[in-house]
């Protein structure tokens, strides 16, 4: 297959370009910079150009763009995450639909923090509960589901009738990659800081990388699969366990606590967010258990233990593990 990635230069586009790649596939990724081999090819995200032409004749299309989650909420910054995601996601479907030869599905990056911050029960796509007016919350939270709606509002509004669409509602992806999010919590707790946050009672979804992997291939393969799917661990956990069982893992026997307000300076000094840490994201796989999907790590406790040794294994240059 020839498959193309927009937004392709960041973890999960990593790991999705090595997977494809070892699998023989040819992958073409879009980037703000090309590569001289063809195999990254230059895009602004937002018009149309000789980048189109990589789409016509594809397979498939994974759009993976939008700016990095991972800052302070400002409301410049938001602006900028609202913008990438809604004008990536046009241009992508602008091109399809332009494209003599469009492909047959096209998987677009949406985001699992669209649903409620809940404790109560979990999120899965027929039942789950969208977020935006829950009572309890910071207001400005709501920004963040109301990207998430933009996002996937572009996806469906999108001409194109011969492209399958499906909206990868993804929750917080696993692997051992240097300066992924997996990187940042073991560095935590190899710092004796990964203790519970603000009680720890938050919830926290995940899935492998490995298991991203698969259900993708999943629905790249499955004809009969449109809309919402949630890419995420069937077993999401409150944030004190999950922490706890990563401490286990690595063999650190120790995790400092934060408080709220701890949490709000730590936040403020690393440039971030703490509605990435602080938001109850109790979300499920429902559609992928339903068509018949097997994880291979469905248990944090075991696939925390699996990420950690392949983390060790790996080279001090940050050379990444291979996903198959």
């Amino acid at each position: 297959m020839k498959i193309v990635i927009p937004g392709g230069t960041g973890q999960v586009g990593q790991i999705l370009e090595r997977a494809f790649t070892s699998g023989g596939h040819e992958v073409v990724v879009l980037s703000r910079t090309a590569s001289g081999d063809g195999r990254v090819v230059a895009w602004d995200g937002r018009t149309q150009g000789d980048w189109a032409r990589a789409l016509d004749g594809a397979d498939v299309v994974i759009n993976l763009a939008g700016r990095s989650v991972n800052c302070r909420y400002t409301r410049a910054n938001l602006d900028a995450m609202l913008a990438s995601r809604v004008d990536s996601t046009r241009a992508v479907g602008e091109a399809i639909a332009r494209a003599a030869r469009p492909p047959r599905v096209w998987l677009q990056m949406s985001t699992a923090t669209i649903y409620a911050h809940r404790f109560d029960a979990p999120n899965d796509e027929a039942t789950g509960i969208i977020g935006g007016d829950e009572p309890d919350v910071p207001a400005y939270w709501a920004y963040s589901v109301d990207i998430a709606k933009a996002w996937e509002r572009t996806l469906e509004e999108a001409a194109t009738p011969r492209t399958r669409k499906v909206a990868l509602r993804t929750t917080m992806v696993m692997s051992p990659d240097r300066d992924g999010i997996f990187d940042v919590l073991l560095g935590l707790v190899r710092k004796r800081l990964g203790g519970p946050m603000a009680g720890g009672s938050q919830y926290l979804s995940w899935i492998h990388d490995r298991d991203l992997v698969r259900a993708i291939d999943l629905l790249i393969a499955r004809d009969d699969v449109v809309g919402p799917v949630n890419l995420a661990s069937p077993n999401p956990l409150p944030q004190r366990a999950f922490m706890a069982a990563l401490r286990e893992a690595a063999g650190v026997g120790v995790g400092l606590p934060a408080t709220r307000w701890m949490a709000k300076i730590g936040a403020f000094f690393l440039r971030t967010d703490t509605e990435l840490t602080l938001k109850s994201r109790r979300v499920v796989p429902g559609r992928l258990l339903e068509l018949g999907f097997r994880f291979e790590q469905p248990s944090w406790p075991e696939a925390a233990a699996d990420l950690v040794a392949r983390w060790r294994a790996m080279p001090r240059d940050g050379a990444p593990a291979r996903s198959r």
